[in-house]
């Protein structure tokens, strides 16, 4: 995975809108949602659905700010859930790469040692 997770802070956003995404992406469904806003994907990377849920979020914000008549603010609810239920799900993951990486089985496995008897110089069990 790579590192691309996009720094939301300097979005301003109405208060309401932010607020009611954060209560909504505690049932975000990812399958449920993103047919709902990219259609039918099978598995998509999240780093893709993220770049076009932001860029499906700038257009809806584009026309909340003109005042359009096609703005729907309960669309625009639901990408900005999307956005943070994606960001959620890459930090998850990005926590458990980090996990496996940093447990004792990963020292072990790159020492090669399986007790610290085992490991050079060590003066434990003897």
């Amino acid at each position: 995975m790579t590192s691309f997770v996009p720094d939301l802070a300097h979005l301003r956003r109405p208060a309401l809108l932010i607020e009611a995404a954060r209560v909504g992406v505690v049932t975000y469904s990812r399958e449920r949602t993103l047919r709902r806003h990219l259609g039918d994907l099978h598995h998509p990377a999240s780093e893709a659905v993220l770049e076009t849920l932001l860029e499906i979020e700038n257009e809806l914000n584009q026309m909340r700010r003109i005042g359009s008549a096609g703005y729907s603010p309960a669309r625009h609810v639901d990408v900005v859930i999307a956005i943070l239920g994606e960001v959620r799900l890459m930090h998850a993951a990005a926590r458990k790469d980090q996990e496996k990486a940093s447990g004792i089985e990963a020292f072990f496995s790159v020492t090669k040692a399986s007790s610290a008897s085992e490991i050079a110089g060590s003066s434990a069990g003897c």
